[in-house]
């Protein structure tokens, strides 16, 4: 979920200028970035950038690193904090997608089931067909489903200046999001090319919902939150605030990166529904990465299919399996990670496969700042 719709728009778009650099020699995973100093210069060039203010914490085997740079309120120049809270945006759709792998592992549904079998009559029209589309092409976005962030009235009612004053406290049920992607053709064929979209998601928590007769939200603090006491993760829902502590977000609510800088902190998470609506820390995003790779939430069977990848577009450095993306660094280092931008917020986590090395972070602004190069500091140490 993002306004700027690009597939990790922070570690894969971002890095393509440091990616077209020669690749160096591959350090072990963890000693680039012990001392973080790399990443602490990086994040601090983020804000001279024009981010208002980053947060990040880094898990490294048994020892964790944190650091700010900014602020986290423009008015009153309070810094960020450490512990700050924030949205993930597409964070979110690993989350959706371990709970249907867990069900999947259960014998509950399976990913080549179709979204028709689940979903009765809610794939259709305009050459939409859900008979034709499985669980499994939602969740790696080769459905062909239009993205109904990219819907043009969608994005003056929520993406710009005079919209998003106008709706930001609106109300969308997933079946309103849906619709939207539905009055649209699809982009291609089912299982014929990929593109990034945030209905893939919403269909899959509609599916949640459908299989276990319980809420995406329900289920994920259920089966993740709860388990692994992320203390600071939550799904607001309708809910317009960001849990304490945490800091103002802001965006131009424009495509220009000049202009006036809107605080755009309270919205209605219902736009991003299950493609983007939850709440984190960056310590919480962390140790979500550590459990998931490292196989504590799900079977290998199904921690193999989460992993099994396909291109992303035409991106030469970055693979998409079902909720995380496998993104090669120029010095060789190899990670599984996600961005998430939403409204004022842009999010990153990144670790490595065997889920000891990890780094996330948040920049309260979404329309500056180098992510990629964050990522490539923390892991490649330079």
């Amino acid at each position: 979920m993002a306004v700027r719709t690009a597939l990790m728009a922070a570690t894969a778009v971002a890095l393509s200028v440091a990616l077209a650099g020669p690749a160096l020699a591959a350090e072990p995973a963890g000693k680039a970035g012990q001392d973080h100093t790399a990443t602490r210069e990086a994040l601090r060039a983020a804000v001279q950038d024009g981010v208002p203010g980053v947060t990040a914490t880094v898990r490294d085997g048994g020892t964790t690193w944190s650091t700010t740079a900014g602020v986290g309120n423009l008015r009153t120049g309070a810094p960020r904090s450490a512990d700050d809270r924030y949205r993930i945006g597409s964070i979110t759709k690993a989350f959706v997608s371990t709970v249907l792998l867990q069900l999947e592992a259960e014998g509950r549904l399976s990913l080549d089931d179709t979204v028709e079998k689940w979903l009765p009559g809610v794939v259709q029209g305009n050459g939409n067909d859900g008979g034709k589309i499985t669980v499994r092409q939602l969740l790696n976005h080769t459905s062909g489903i239009y993205n109904y962030t990219e819907d043009d009235g969608f994005g003056r009612a929520y993406f710009t200046k005079d919209g998003f004053f106008q709706h930001r406290y609106d109300t969308k049920t997933p079946a309103d999001l849906v619709a939207i992607a539905m009055a649209h053709k699809p982009d291609f064929a089912p299982g014929t090319s990929w593109h990034y979209s945030n209905t893939n998601y919403v269909l899959a928590g509609m599916v949640v919902q459908k299989v276990t007769g319980r809420s995406y939200a329900t289920e994920i603090r259920d089966r993740i939150i709860n388990p692994l006491h992320l203390k600071a993760t939550s799904l607001p829902g309708t809910k317009v605030t960001v849990p304490s502590p945490s800091s103002h977000a802001y965006s131009k609510l424009a495509e220009e990166t000049t202009g006036p800088t809107y605080d755009v902190t309270k919205l209605n998470p219902s736009i991003a529904s299950s493609a983007g609506e939850m709440i984190s820390d960056s310590a919480d995003l962390d140790r979500f990465y550590s459990a998931l790779l490292r196989g504590k939430l799900l079977p290998p069977k199904q921690l193999k299919e989460m992993q099994t990848t396909v291109p992303a577009g035409d991106s030469p450095t970055t693979r998409y399996g079902l909720g995380i993306a496998d993104i090669s660094l120029p010095c060789g280092v190899h990670l599984w990670g996600h961005d998430g931008g939403i409204h004022g917020s842009s999010s990153v986590v990144a670790a490595t496969p065997d889920g000891r090395h990890s780094l996330a972070f948040n920049f309260n602004g979404d329309w500056s700042g180098d992510a990629g190069a964050v990522v490539v500091a923390e892991f490649c140490g330079e």
